[in-house]
């Protein structure tokens, strides 16, 4: 075979992102049980990624989604650094020029957090 079967940081990587977005659905279905709508998924460019796109009333909210199984090390909200949070606000730019250019609806950050037992916590407006 061309590839190694016992190599264990692919099969890691899989399995990771399996879980990955697994959690970022979890999350989506929760923000719309509380009346959001779904924009869009995963949207790259560049300046990095944004998890989901969604609109709550009139704002355009740009949701960051973090899982941890423990919060040994801060937890998930923890995780999002200062470096995560400046290719965050890029990539909304790019965004928001890329759809609106004119005149931008009023929009938002925000983050989800979700520790291994599924609790979830939510930050409107995070950064």
């Amino acid at each position: 075979m061309w590839f190694n079967q016992n190599d264990k940081n692919s099969d890691k990587r899989t399995d990771k992102r399996i879980k990955g977005d697994n959690k970022e659905r979890f999350a989506e279905d929760y923000l719309l049980a509380k009346g959001w709508q779904l924009i869009e998924r995963n949207f790259n460019c560049k300046a990095g990624e944004i998890d989901l796109i969604m609109k709550d009333d009139d704002y355009l909210v740009f949701v960051e989604v973090r899982y941890r199984e423990t919060n040994e090390f801060g937890g998930a909200l923890a995780s999002i650094t200062p470096s995560k949070q400046r290719k965050l606000h890029r990539t909304a730019e790019f965004y928001l020029l890329k759809h609106f250019h004119n005149s931008p609806p009023p929009c938002r950050i925000d983050a989800v957090g979700i520790e291994g037992d599924n609790r979830i916590e939510w930050v409107k407006n995070a950064f």
